[in-house]
């Protein structure tokens, strides 16, 4: 029950900077329910598979491979670009607390006088997750094209 409530409240709390972000896009607001629908899915399942110990770069290019999915899905019945929905739907799942801790300890890391090998380690660590969730990001939300919106086959 507790992990039902977490993906509802994960959910819940995606819609609200998807809507956020499609009015920033002058996103039609018949179509900011999509926008809010699309990244509670993505998010929660996001949620839900690092629940069951999925890394989190790997669960966000599962998540963002299904907000695809789903964008294709909301823009061949609604006939409008899938992109209209899927970047508004991936801004939750962007790495913020990950690249903020990485700038946060590159300026220790600068101001110290001499080499800090925990810093150090910190900047790196911090940095790659950030520069990998990015891609999957990017990869995860471009398949669903690359795979429906081919001039030729795939094989």
């Amino acid at each position: 029950m507790s992990l039902i409530l977490t993906l509802l409240h994960d959910a819940f709390f995606a819609a609200i900077p998807a809507i956020g972000f499609a009015m920033v896009f002058n996103v039609p607001k018949r179509f900011l329910p999509y926008c809010a629908i699309a990244a509670s899915l993505g998010y929660s399942s996001r949620s839900l598979m690092m629940h069951f110990d999925m890394p989190i770069e790997w669960a966000t290019f599962v998540a963002a491979a299904l907000v695809g999915f789903t964008t294709i899905r909301f823009a061949k019945k609604h006939l409008a670009p899938p992109l209209m929905y899927a970047v508004a739907a991936i801004i939750p799942m962007v790495p913020g607390t990950y690249a903020f801790n990485t700038v946060i300890a590159l300026i220790h890391l600068t101001a110290a006088n001499a080499i800090n090998p925990e810093l150090t380690a910190e900047v790196m660590l911090n940095g790659l997750k950030t520069v990998f969730i990015l891609g999957a990001l990017a990869v995860g939300l471009a398949l669903p094209s690359l795979l429906f919106y081919r001039d030729k086959p795939v094989i």
